[in-house]
């Protein structure tokens, strides 16, 4: 196993408001997850680290099924399953599919006159949390991942760092 050591990224410059501190922390942890998986060929990508079965590859999927259901409105009937990407995925594809709803969350975030506004729900459910509620969730639910990922990357090819 190799070693690369990646220099630490400080956290993001933002702008003054609110929204802009939760919206560049967001996109801060976005961007660390993202190059957990960037050059990890396969099959290493998808490889299990752990016995529970997580990988790098399924992490990504996961956390994109999770911006489309907290911004988007989408539906998800088996959040367990999204911890895996299909067998016919690309790597490449499942990097733009986060981005693009990431790219897509930020826009609903940024069209919002303020924080206190409601995020969609499916017409199943009933009305959402708080945009505040929403951005706070997603940063903590993508930073405890990106942490997963550290750990997964490192015992793949001893890469570390942001």
């Amino acid at each position: 196993m190799r070693s690369t050591r990646r220099r630490d990224l400080p956290p993001p410059s933002t702008g003054t408001s609110e929204k802009d501190v939760l919206l560049g922390f967001l996109d801060y942890v976005r961007a660390c997850m993202a190059a957990k998986v960037e050059g990890v060929p396969e099959p290493q990508v998808r490889t299990p680290g752990v016995a529970s079965g997580t990988n790098l590859l399924g992490l990504v999927n996961h956390l994109a099924h999770v911006e489309r259901s907290l911004f988007l409105g989408e539906q998800v009937a088996d959040w367990q399953a999204t911890f895996a990407a299909a067998p016919g995925d690309a790597v490449d594809d499942v990097l733009a599919a986060y981005r693009d709803a990431a790219a897509r969350s930020n826009m609903v975030v940024r069209a919002a006159s303020d924080l206190t506004t409601t995020v969609a729900r499916p017409a199943s459910r009933p009305k959402g949390p708080s945009l505040r509620w929403a951005l706070t969730h997603m940063i903590e639910e993508t930073g405890r991942h990106a942490g997963h990922a550290d750990i997964l990357r490192e015992l793949l090819d001893g890469t570390t760092g942001r």
